[in-house]
């Protein structure tokens, strides 16, 4: 038996723990953050937990945390000690090891300290054990969870937490002249999938305005093939790379095998995205990738999505398919174009 505290974006966590229950019999879980924060407890070892989610990795959950050790919350300084304590005594995880420290909370927890002050006095114990702690890309992360009387503290990998940021919660910072914050959606998709999108030369962008997407492609070194009915940001026009179409997607031909790379991120209903990507496989080289959004705009989330899955696996190879923090009430889809 194993606990681990789940985390989904807001609103979302009910999906996350349904996709959990398929596939995982006997499992408990309860409410920490309504709509996004859960406790669980399976009747797993840590080992099949995690190769269970390697394998098949949930859309909806975000971020999963091991529960190592429960500490009650006392209210003062003997808190922050308990947790330097527990830290002194995982001497041996700590060597030759990158450590990071992600601290979340509930609303109303009794636990006194910031994230900062938290953050704080474990570096310096951990530096203090001859270890260095690191914010970008650490070799394993130390995570406390603040409930209401309990700190929740586990340690794990940032491929075995699903992140290397704390909860899963990846934050770009906005760029002076940024078109829009659908930016961020691609930039952590490529996180997310381990892409490189300035490997990709030559990008169609369905229902590229504003321009958000297209631009990233573009500052990338990409020539871009933009088609939107609307207009694109001005700005953009200082791009000779750039090819703006201000026409219907499903208006448009191209030869076959021109692009490497189509991305979409339009407000459609799912089939109709579906259908309009399908209409475009032939422009796409063999091999090619996709990165699209689908919007979750029915009741039935999760069958609509197996339902477009189902549809695009006639041309395309399904590599995953996740829920990712800029999301809103949609989901990421990463697809190779079959040969």
């Amino acid at each position: 038996m194993t606990e681990w505290i789940g985390t989904a974006n807001r609103g979302f966590a009910s999906l996350a723990m349904e996709e959990l229950r398929r596939v995982i019999n006997g499992i408990k879980i309860t409410q920490l953050t309504a709509g996004e924060v859960f406790r669980i407890e399976v009747p797993l070892s840590r080992e099949d937990m995690l190769d269970l989610l390697q394998r098949n990795e949930p859309i909806f959950l975000r971020h999963i945390q091991p529960i190592d050790r429960i500490l009650p919350i006392q209210g003062n300084a003997d808190d922050l000690q308990a947790l330097s304590d527990l830290v002194r005594h995982a001497r041996m995880r700590c060597e030759n090891v990158t450590t990071a420290v992600h601290y979340r909370r509930v609303e109303g927890t009794r636990f006194p300290y910031s994230a900062a002050d938290t953050k704080s006095v474990l570096d310096a114990v951990i530096m203090e054990l001859g270890s260095e702690t690191t914010m970008q890309s650490p070799e394993q992360i130390l995570s406390i969870f603040a409930g209401v009387d309990e700190l929740y503290v586990g340690w794990g990998t940032p491929a075995e937490q699903l992140s290397d940021w704390p909860g899963g919660a990846i934050r770009f910072q906005r760029e002076e002249g940024q078109i829009s914050r659908a930016k961020f959606k691609l930039l952590e998709a490529e996180r997310a999938f381990k892409l490189y999108l300035e490997e990709f030369r030559e990008a169609l962008d369905i229902g590229a305005a504003p321009g958000g997407w297209t631009h990233l492609l573009l500052e990338r070194g990409l020539r871009v093939t933009s088609v939107d009915p609307a207009d694109l940001h001005p700005s953009l026009k200082a791009y000779p790379r750039l090819t703006a179409m201000k026409k219907n997607a499903s208006d448009v031909k191209f030869p076959p095998g021109t692009f490497d790379l189509l991305v979409c991120d339009m407000s459609w209903s799912p089939m109709q995205m579906a259908k309009l990507v399908l209409e475009k496989t032939d422009a796409l080289r063999d091999g090619a990738t996709a990165i699209i959004t689908i919007k979750l705009m029915h009741k039935k989330p999760l069958q609509t999505i197996r339902d477009v899955i189902a549809r695009l696996e006639s041309s395309f190879q399904l590599k995953k398919a996740k829920q990712l923090f800029h999301n809103r009430d949609e989901i990421t889809l990463y697809l190779v174009k079959n040969n």
